[in-house]
């Protein structure tokens, strides 16, 4: 491919990009961008800026992660407003992870489910990229995590991503989260999986919960019986974070200031899985698709990508 002109934004050479479920949807055309043909999949990269438009508050140097559009090449153009400067303490790799999660993260469980401090947080699909975000997010916002996990593999992930506690996916898991919350349920559910347990979270939120919308990885598109959400005072909440954030430069700007400050005092971290080299791009999905991801996969662009 060509590569990209400046124009107004960002040219950065990446040394890694993040692997993330909707490269899945648009590999198979079923995301509801459906950009023409050829194009380049990937969403997320971290690496040094090579060259930057006037008025960018970037320079040529800059270590960076970006939300672009078609980050699996080595030279990528992302947005002034969507590319964020790497703090020191993060790798590469690391930073691979950053945006798209941590800012969905942000947005859904502070600006959408507006939680509180003390309150407690179920997330679904915790040992993932998505998973794990929310776990650190919910985390620096003084809540208390529950994770709902498949295997012993992902129950180590999410503990070590932060979780309170930890609950199998394949078992009674509404009894379990409904025992450790002493029988009144979780203030907020962070759901990216939908499908059956959907109705189920909506059964263990506490009185005035609210369960947030996050992504449908079981593939089917739950429905609601609103009488429910009338009856037991709870609320479901989208969090689109791309539809709200592309039009709202300010707010990435503030998200990203927070989360610097989440990361400067140690509570956010991206746990990276697997890692693979560039040209294994195609092995990254299909993992991803049946499920063996385990925290953030990442795609070692260049070979400064280094250790995480």
């Amino acid at each position: 491919m060509p590569e990209p002109e400046l124009g107004d934004g960002v040219l950065i050479d990446v040394h890694a990009a993040g692997v993330s479920y909707p490269d899945l949807l648009l590999s198979r055309g079923q995301y509801q961008i459906k950009p023409d043909l050829p194009f380049t999949l990937g969403s997320e990269a971290a690496g040094v800026v090579r060259e930057a438009a006037n008025g960018s508050r970037f320079a040529p140097g800059d270590r960076v992660a970006a939300f672009a559009f078609g980050t699996f090449c080595e030279l990528a153009q992302a947005g002034p407003a969507f590319t964020f400067r790497l703090p020191d303490e993060l790798s590469f790799g690391e930073g691979a992870g950053l945006v798209m999660n941590y800012h969905t993260a942000h947005f859904a469980l502070k600006r959408r489910a507006g939680l509180r401090s003390g309150e407690t947080v179920l997330v679904h699909g915790a040992a993932g990229g998505v998973g794990t975000a929310a776990l650190q997010v919910a985390g620096a916002l003084g809540a208390r995590t529950i994770a709902t996990v498949s295997s012993e593999e992902k129950e180590c992930v999410a503990r070590e991503a932060g979780a309170s506690e930890v609950v199998r996916s394949d078992g009674d898991w509404r009894d379990a989260v409904l025992e450790a919350t002493g029988g009144r349920g979780a203030d907020v559910v962070y759901d990216p999986v939908g499908g059956e347990r959907f109705g189920e979270s909506l059964r263990c939120l506490a009185p005035e919960g609210r369960l947030v919308v996050i992504g449908f990885t079981e593939g089917a598109i739950p429905k609601v019986a609103v009488n429910r959400l009338l009856f037991r005072n709870v609320s479901v909440v989208g969090a689109a974070w791309g539809h709200f954030a592309f039009e709202r430069p300010d707010y990435l700007s503030e998200v990203g200031e927070d989360l610097e400050r989440m990361v400067a005092a140690g509570h956010v971290r991206p746990i990276v899985g697997r890692r693979y080299p560039f040209e294994r791009a195609a092995d990254a999905l299909r993992d991803l698709d049946e499920r063996r991801a385990v925290g953030k996969l990442v795609l070692d662009v260049s070979d400064g990508a280094g250790p995480v």
